[in-house]
């Protein structure tokens, strides 16, 4: 499993790969989680967009960690375990 940072702008959102499903988290400038979530195979860039600052979906961020994974099942289940033990502060439960 590939794993890559990136500023959280459209600069570096650009750069990240868009060939296998993720699990991506938002981190304040303090590393802290503000957001997770999982994006399917070719829509990583479009999702992750939606939470910059301006679009449809906001969330407060100065880097993006993703991990890739090989199915969105795995993905799916992943960010949960990672919402359930870093509760990220944007997650909106039932959302």
């Amino acid at each position: 499993m590939s794993r890559k940072t990136v500023p959280f702008n459209q600069s570096g959102i650009s750069k990240l790969p868009n060939d296998k499903p993720v699990v991506y988290k938002i981190l304040t400038p303090g590393g802290t989680n503000n957001y997770t979530g999982k994006a399917k195979r070719g829509r990583v860039q479009e999702r992750i967009a939606e939470h910059l600052p301006g679009a449809k979906d906001p969330v407060p961020g100065a880097k993006v960690v993703i991990e890739q994974v090989p199915t969105v099942a795995e993905a799916q289940a992943k960010e949960q375990r990672v919402i359930v033990r870093s509760q990220p502060r944007y997650n909106i439960q039932g959302k």
